[in-house]
């Protein structure tokens, strides 16, 4: 969390957010907020533990990638806090883990991932219905698969939440998981638009695993609508990754509960952090809720190095942030709040991974253009 918690087989030293802020952000005037309430099972969806055993296994399965060398638990990895700790991930393409990946010189990459590998944490959570750092996947009750996505009307029907159709686009991503249309048939088939549908990229993908004997006995095992192995489908494999993601990863046992449950009380200065959190300070009118996010986008001049985000006509290297999801003006270069839990754990921080140090990316978001043009110059 902000003030850490132990996960799920993973021990995690504390590290107290609010200690940071108070050492690192000078006062202005704002209106004191009141502490959230505390979490419960009310606020995340229940989760069949079968299912996300299945779907732990496909989590670190590179079958799901182009050429079967990249997985989800590439850029998101328990010992690196659910991403890679670096600033912009290598994908396909790419050797080892974290900050020890390198590139193939055999198959490099034609770029880095242009945006920060982002955390997992509660995205099983109910409130979390906008995902991507620009806000390109949304829950929308009026479209017929109930996920407003890039791909628009042909979206597939049967992903049965927001976050199962998040961990699925990955695979999609040449620089993520498909790699290059002149390696593999499902990175041809994403070059040509075929991703819907039989003979598409998703049913190659799920033609791979249902050829596997363990995989279609534990399918058929887990839900009742799989019969035999050609009845899996590529929504079956997505919904399994997002039951492990939503079960594994759910953090609500920090300190930080603690207190807000009224069961602890914070050392000196780490209080003196969190009145300026809820204070003078003034995060908590973005960073707000037990999730420390309000959900928005927001301009606050984060660094960006990189690629930048461009189609693939494009030749500019800037991220223009939820403007291209929207159109509008008022919404270049703003990007989505991230939630705070376990922040200490995620470094670098940023849309593009611009900071390595929390501290320094608290102190610098206290005054925006001052330290962009700093960091620019520097």
């Amino acid at each position: 969390l902000c003030l850490n918690q132990s996960m799920r087989g993973h021990q995690v030293p504390e590290m107290n957010y609010f200690l940071l802020l108070a050492g690192c952000l000078a006062s202005a005037s704002a209106h004191a907020q009141s502490l959230p309430v505390p979490l419960t099972d009310a606020a995340y969806f229940e989760v069949d533990e079968l299912e996300a055993r299945l779907g732990q296994l496909l989590f670190y399965d590179p079958i799901l990638s182009g050429n079967g060398e990249v997985a989800c638990a590439t850029c998101h990895h328990p010992k690196l806090g659910t991403s890679d700790g670096v600033s912009l991930s290598l994908g396909d393409g790419g050797i080892g883990l974290g900050p020890d990946r390198r590139v193939d010189p055999l198959n490099p990459p034609e770029q880095r991932i242009p945006r920060n590998s982002p955390a997992l944490f509660n995205l099983g959570a109910r409130e979390f219905t906008v995902l991507f750092h620009d806000g390109r996947l949304e829950a929308d009750p009026t479209r017929p698969s109930g996920i407003r996505t890039p791909m628009g009307e042909d979206m597939m029907e049967g992903f049965t939440s927001i976050l199962s159709a998040q961990t699925m686009f990955p695979v999609l991503s040449r620089d993520e998981m498909a790699g290059s249309h002149r390696e593999n048939q499902v990175a041809r088939l994403v070059r040509q638009g075929i991703i819907t549908g039989e003979g598409g990229a998703w049913d190659v993908l799920a033609r791979r695993v249902a050829d596997l004997p363990d995989y279609a006995e534990q399918f058929s095992a887990v839900y009742p609508h799989i019969m035999q192995p050609d009845d899996i489908a590529f929504t079956d494999i997505s919904n399994a990754i997002a039951a492990f993601v939503a079960f594994e990863w759910r953090s609500d046992t920090a300190p930080f509960d603690a207190v807000l449950a009224g069961t602890l009380s914070l050392e000196p200065q780490a209080q003196a952090g969190l009145e300026l959190f809820y204070g003078a300070a003034g995060c908590a009118s973005c960073h707000a809720g037990p999730f420390l996010t309000d959900h928005g986008f927001h301009a606050m001049a984060a660094p960006q190095i990189g690629p930048g985000k461009a189609a693939t006509f494009e030749t500019h290297a800037r991220d223009d942030g939820r403007f291209r999801v929207t159109g509008r003006e008022e919404d270049r270069y703003a990007f989505r709040t991230p939630s705070l839990r376990n922040v200490a754990l995620t470094a670098p921080y940023g849309h593009a991974g611009g900071h390595a140090d929390l501290a320094q990316f608290v102190a610098d978001h206290s005054d925006p253009a001052a330290s962009l043009a700093r960091y620019v110059r520097d």
